[in-house]
């Protein structure tokens, strides 16, 4: 059985997600440069970068940036907005060398993917290993419990003159948060993401080598709390 994620990053669904914007980047990048030791020259690994959006926020701030992703179709829309390199790879085998980064980052929920826990730990610990020590690594996540409480079972839309119904529901005992898109023409695509809580994923952050040190709610620096729409963790390697 083919994993979703590789089939539904493709042109659909840049057509039905159109507002990713570079504003929410750039309130991101801000909080970066903020709460961090920020410095310009930084070397950045933006994992899971997709089109670029993040990638081109950091190179703003002063880094230079190398992205990565999973998706051919995501990387070529990038490559419209980016002079950085950009490498196609799984997160969960990552052909950069160790210990080469200030910075690595996961961003706007690129995580959460695979089906077991062991396949999300290997991929933070990559991700981790590229950092030099005493460097630092930031994911920004959804807050799975924001996410079960505010959940809409249905929703219908159009994407270029196309019906679209997505359905949505919390699978695997609320492990799980499902969606399923229905387009016009019979196409069916399906998104599934791990619902990690905060405490977990600063567990499995710990088993990586990575000590959290700042946490936020939102792209504004908001506390991590009930209710708030992400969860971000900042961290620096053992």
């Amino acid at each position: 059985m083919t994993e979703w994620f590789k089939e539904w990053f493709n042109e659909e669904y840049l057509a039905l997600y159109p507002h990713r914007d570079a504003g929410d980047a750039e309130r991101l990048v801000r909080l970066l440069q903020d709460a961090l030791p920020w410095r310009a020259g930084w070397q950045v690994l933006d994992v899971g970068c997709g089109a670029g959006r993040h990638t081109r926020a950091l190179e703003a701030a002063g880094a230079r940036c190398i992205g990565l992703d999973l998706s051919a179709t995501l990387l070529q829309r990038a490559r419209l907005v980016t002079d950085a390199p950009l490498i196609r790879a799984d997160m969960r085998y990552l052909p950069v060398r160790a210990a080469s980064m200030d910075l690595t980052v996961n961003l706007f929920t690129s995580f959460g993917y695979f089906r077991t826990d062991q396949e999300h730990q290997r991929a933070l610990g990559e991700m981790a290993a590229t950092i030099r020590p005493g460097g630092w690594f930031v994911i920004d996540f959804l807050n799975a419990e924001s996410v079960a409480s505010t959940l809409v079972p249905r929703s219908n839309s159009e994407s270029d003159g196309v019906p679209v119904e997505v359905t949505r529901r919390i699978v695997d005992a609320g492990r799980f948060v499902e969606k399923r898109i229905r387009m016009g023409g019979g196409r069916e695509w399906l998104e599934r993401v791990r619902l990690l809580t905060a405490a977990e994923l600063e567990a499995m952050l710990q088993r990586a080598s990575v000590s959290v040190e700042l946490r936020f709610g939102d792209y504004d620096g908001g506390p991590l709390a009930a209710g708030r729409p992400r969860v971000i963790l900042a961290g620096r390697r053992a």
